[in-house]
């Protein structure tokens, strides 16, 4: 398998408690890898470990195709109250000193491929929880990362919602031929969006299982009521269980 990203032997500790590691993961180009698990299990602290946001107490990620472009997308949108829609999407561009008229051209084209077209100039209390999430996931692709992190960025949002932005994030994952790692509590989700999942045990987060999905994840809700679904939603969680047991 061709790497793009390998974390080797990783730990990372606070103030003495290690909640996360030892652990050893390869992720390919173009892979669409879940990292699933409860609460407290280290998912999101992994995910900061590779975008570099924490350093690792010991180990390392290694970037083996050297590093990549990378765009974070977390739980809470995080917008600048004060800012339209289309001034919150371009904010990664000028704070590169891109030309003001390129990168309002750009943030208006990114609006448009998550499905706000004519929101630019609403401000984040004038848009729903699903539209604020669309802004930040805009915000995340107007660099045109190469690697795609997002940590549980649908949790929030009702089950109508979810799905859509699902489907929406799978289209950009393919059409973008980005590499996605995505946490998450949901095994449904898992299921739905993923190439593979990664299972972690309870704290400290090591890996319980390394899942490859039967389908090549592809935006049709249909999928979600197939015999295929099913029986990979349920060697999910049978797998969470098993490392929950482990653990325990």
């Amino acid at each position: 398998m061709t790497t793009v990203i390998a974390l080797r032997d990783l730990e990372r500790r606070f103030k003495g408690v290690r909640a996360l590691g030892p652990i050893d993961l390869d992720i390919a180009p173009h892979e669409f890898v879940s990292l699933l698990g409860p609460s407290g299990c280290g998912k999101s602290t992994a995910l900061r470990v590779i975008a570099g946001l924490l350093p690792p107490s010991t180990g390392h990620v290694a970037w083996p195709k050297g590093p990549l472009r990378i765009g974070f997308v977390f739980q809470d949108p995080t917008l600048m109250p004060w800012a339209t829609a289309l001034g919150n999407v371009r904010l990664p561009l000028d704070l590169q000193g891109t030309p003001r008229d390129e990168a309002t051209a750009r943030a208006g084209e990114a609006l448009t491929r998550v499905g706000l077209s004519g929101f630019g100039n609403a401000y984040p209390r004038e848009l729903s929880g699903g539209m604020r999430m669309r802004v930040s996931i805009a915000r995340a692709l107007i660099a045109k990362p190469e690697l795609l992190l997002m940590d549980e960025p649908f949790a929030a949002l009702d089950d109508i919602t979810r799905q859509e932005l699902n489907d929406d994030l799978l289209r950009l994952w393919r059409d973008d031929g980005l590499t996605v790692v995505f946490v998450t509590h949901s095994v449904a989700e898992c299921t739905y969006l993923s190439t593979r999942t990664v299972v972690f045990t309870p704290r400290p987060g090591r890996i319980g299982a390394d899942i490859a999905m039967s389908h090549r994840p592809e935006p049709d809700p249909l999928y979600r009521f197939t015999p295929g679904f099913a029986a990979d939603a349920g060697r999910l969680s049978d797998a969470l269980h098993q490392a929950a047991t482990v653990a325990a």
